[in-house]
């Protein structure tokens, strides 16, 4: 048993007389209990889309390579620990409470973080893929109110919360507030590009657009892309850029480390940038905030979300625009916020997001996207 991290990882090292290019992670821990997949690694790139329908076909025709071959075993982890706390170095020990959700960081993240030098309090970190206490999804509030009360009640300065397979990094400060991972973003791309200067930084669209004038305030050239890790990997890939981040929590350091999306060295260079002050909270609750609703979803049939946001596109009325990005799904932006929706790529439903200066903007920029999905849908349920 590893964590998704730490697969990604293997395909980076020499472990005995081997060099791994290609690994392969049974995960889907975000998904409800029937969904399950793989993320697979081959020849050093993730793959997607196009090439697992390639991979599919190529099984379901039976057309296989004949051969033999060996298989050993090797714990990794060791050496994963040694190689981060050999790059990340914390100013000060810091009080933190760490939440894995009975997901399969809480085999490791305990002893990664106290390998850090720092005081660790464990929120269930026993590994249940019944998930007794509460989803491993740090991407949805209701899973982060444990963290919530626990740093009300301790002396504990600082919240990390892990998803099932610990690509994906939740925080919550002090005072109880969640530091969603766009804003995050702002805190690793000061850091990164005071050593990258002029460096793209790379986030999806669902992202708030705060970011964007941040990255430049700081030096740097926003790139805003499709959602989906592969996607985004492979885009950081191209571009060379040192920093990647998605709002569902998965974060992509190029920069001293290897492009993948890692949530247990998220959480370290967090709290090696956070080990600098006295009070973390107030750092990370200075960090440019807008009004916005959480993730929305309107479930779909299988297959009918891209249709539906196929027909959006092709005509799309939404009055009080001033552009409409539809790189992924169709992302509308206005004066004062912005409205999202995108087809899940792991679900059937269309994810929604809104966000503006005022509750009053969020709902007239709904009410705008309510008439466009009901163009497209009579019957729809909307979530808002």
């Amino acid at each position: 048993m590893v964590a998704t991290p730490m697969v990604y990882f293997a395909t980076h090292q020499t472990i005995g007389n081997c060099q791994p290019k290609s690994g392969i992670m049974i995960t889907g821990s975000h998904n409800p209990p029937n969904y399950n997949g793989f993320k697979m690694v081959l020849g050093g790139s993730a793959i997607y889309g196009d090439q697992i329908q390639g991979l599919r076909q190529q099984i379901e025709a039976d057309d296989f390579r004949q051969g033999s071959g060996k298989r050993s075993s090797f714990n990794i982890f060791p050496q994963y620990l040694q190689t981060i706390v050999g790059d990340v170095r914390l100013a000060r020990p810091m009080k933190i409470a760490v939440d894995c959700g009975n997901g399969v960081g809480g085999a490791f993240a305990g002893e990664l973080f106290r390998a850090l030098g720092c005081e660790v309090q464990e929120l269930f970190c026993e590994v249940d893929g019944h998930f007794p206490n509460h989803h491993p999804d740090p991407a949805h509030l209701e899973n982060l109110q444990d963290l919530v009360r626990n740093l009300a009640s301790t002396n504990n300065e600082l919240g990390l919360a892990f998803d099932g397979d610990a690509d994906r990094l939740g925080v919550v400060t002090k005072d109880g507030e969640v530091i969603f991972p766009d804003r995050q973003m702002m805190l690793f791309a000061k850091d990164v590009l005071s050593r990258n200067p002029k460096g793209q930084i790379i986030y999806d669209v669902k992202c708030t657009r705060n970011l964007a004038p941040w990255i430049r305030e700081h030096g740097g050239e926003p790139l805003m892309w499709k959602t989906g890790h592969s996607l985004v990997k492979a885009k950081l890939k191209e571009t060379g850029a040192p920093l990647a981040g998605e709002m569902s929590g998965h974060i992509f350091f190029k920069d001293r480390w290897f492009g993948f999306d890692d949530g247990l060295y998220t959480g370290a260079r967090l709290l090696e940038i956070l080990s600098h002050f006295d009070n973390p909270s107030t750092v990370l609750n200075a960090l440019p905030n807008a009004i916005c609703t959480p993730e929305l979803q309107l479930p779909c049939a299988e297959g009918e979300s891209f249709v539906l946001l196929e027909k959006i596109k092709a005509n799309p009325k939404f009055p009080s625009s001033q552009s409409i990005n539809t790189i992924d799904g169709v992302r509308v932006e206005y004066a004062d916020g912005f409205g999202l929706a995108r087809p899940s790529n792991t679900t059937p439903i269309v994810v929604l997001r809104f966000e503006a200066d005022s509750k009053e903007a969020i709902q007239r920029i709904q009410q705008e996207f309510k008439a466009a999905l009901l163009a497209v849908k009579p019957d729809a349920r909307l979530p808002f």
